[in-house]
């Protein structure tokens, strides 16, 4: 009988044991399973931020729970989880609450901090102004020289002084010349033979019409002076001097006639230059004369007029090079009234260039020129932008032209646009311009997997201190 108790006992206590065990395992099971199953549900939560609430686009410290508008009719700007006033840059979300690929986010206080001003693209004429070195030059087409066409002398300087003006017919000097002498006389003894043969036969008269023509004819190859070619046809006496006149009105710019010097045929005696209309030749950068064409409005400034302004057309470019500065001569046309503009005086020319029309531009602070592409800062709305990589055409002093990535209308940043590159860590955003498969291959990491407790984890843990022991058979 003692030994049926003993062992229904033992059987009783044994199968106690084995609920505990069986019980302690599901309580385990079930505490390594929750934190797994918050884990899983922690992504699907963060994908939609929660709205907190709505600030001042001032960056005064006024909130609402709902949108509305400051005094200045601007919106106020939503404040998502996460955005924690601190200004860092965010990536903007999508309508849909995905991440919209290179667009970022800066709190307003940030903005207001860092100095961003934007300016809008639009259309605008690009004009540039191409700057060059002049010098003031006589007008090619209006200097005359005087340069007999006979052997003589000078025996009575008329005008003696470099830099006297002088009006058109004005006498110069009187020269003597045997050979002129010489042939007057052969046209007066023509003249004489002609009218002696008035009553001879037609053969002769004609014989000496002809030789007297001839003579005429010399005479006026050597550019006698009208009125004395016809006081030698109305008189038919020779005159010993010959007076040479200024074939225009002008200044003396070269004299080298001396009184009772001897001059050959061709000798320049003088030369006279109308300085009614000057020249500016500048010499243009080479890199510069592409854009520069005929007709181009040029200011002329100098320094004896600081204070005014001359202006010209360009009338020819130059179809050479100089080797040795690398430039090209460029041609400026501008009258000279009262003969102000003197020769050789030293001019800064200003050219006007330009397209004839309106092209897409934006400030060239806009452009954020990184070596291998250029980028331009877009601000979608208030706070956020978006890097875009862009085109450029032609330039001006302060704009340059856009040809693709920005469209008219949009606003960009034109100022602290690096220093929002420093913050946002712009060259990262830019990276992804060129891989748009990979960003849309990438996917969020898997939570890790809670561990599997299997049922053979080892023997069970030893009872704690002060529990009962189980009896045993005593004898």
């Amino acid at each position: 009988m003692k030994t049926a108790t003993t062992l229904l006992a033992v059987v009783l206590l044994g199968g106690v044991g084995a609920g505990s065990y069986w019980l302690g395992l599901r309580a385990q099971a079930a505490a390594s399973a929750g934190p797994a199953t918050s884990a899983s549900a922690t992504p699907a939560a963060s994908a939609a931020p929660k709205l907190l609430y709505y600030r001042n686009p001032m960056g005064l410290a006024d909130t609402s729970p709902t949108p509305k508008k400051d005094s200045m009719g601007m919106d106020y700007i939503a404040v998502y989880e996460g955005e924690d006033g601190s200004g860092a840059p965010q990536t903007a979300e999508t309508a849909g609450g995905a991440p919209a690929a290179n667009t970022l986010r800066i709190s307003t206080d940030k903005i207001q901090k860092l100095g961003v001003r934007t300016e809008t693209a639009s259309l605008r004429l690009l004009g540039t102004t191409v700057r060059a070195a002049g010098r003031v030059e006589p007008d090619e087409r209006r200097v005359s020289v005087i340069a007999p066409k006979f052997e003589g002398y000078v025996e009575k300087l008329l005008v003696n002084v470099t830099g006297q003006s002088v009006v058109k017919g004005q006498p110069l000097f009187e020269a003597y010349s045997p050979e002129l002498v010489s042939a007057q006389r052969e046209y007066a003894i023509a003249v004489q033979g002609q009218q002696a043969m008035m009553d001879a036969g037609g053969d002769a008269q004609a014989s000496m019409r002809q030789l007297a023509e001839s003579s005429l004819a010399h005479l006026r190859h050597w550019e006698l002076a009208p009125e004395q070619m016809a006081a030698l046809i109305k008189t038919g006496q020779p005159q010993r001097n010959v007076v040479f006149l200024s074939p225009v009105a002008g200044v003396v710019t070269d004299k080298k006639a001396l009184l009772g010097m001897r001059f050959m045929p061709g000798d320049a005696l003088y030369q006279v230059t109308d300085l009614s209309s000057v020249w500016v030749i500048a010499d243009l950068p080479e890199q510069d004369i592409g854009a520069v064409k005929v007709g181009a409005v040029a200011r002329i400034t100098l320094a004896a007029y600081p204070n005014e302004r001359f202006d010209g057309r360009v009338t020819y470019v130059y179809p050479s090079l100089k080797p040795e500065t690398r430039t090209v001569p460029v041609r400026v046309e501008l009258a000279n009234p009262g003969g102000r503009l003197k020769p050789a005086m030293f001019a800064q020319v200003e050219l006007a260039i330009g397209g004839k029309t309106p092209v897409l531009s934006v400030p060239e602070s806009a452009v954020i020129d990184t070596g291998t592409r250029r980028i331009v800062l877009v601000q979608l709305k208030q706070g956020r932008f978006e890097p875009r990589e862009v085109v450029l055409g032609a330039r001006s002093e302060n704009w340059v032209e856009i040809v693709k990535g920005v469209r008219d209308g949009e606003e960009v940043v034109v100022a602290a646009n690096f220093l929002i590159d420093a913050e946002s860590n712009l060259k990262a955003a830019i990276s992804g311009f060129g891989a748009p498969a990979q960003a849309a291959a990438a996917k969020p990491t898997p939570p890790p997997t809670a561990p599997a407790i299997s049922a053979a984890a080892g023997p069970a843990r030893p009872p704690a201190s002060g529990a009962a022991a189980p009896p045993h058979s005593g004898h």
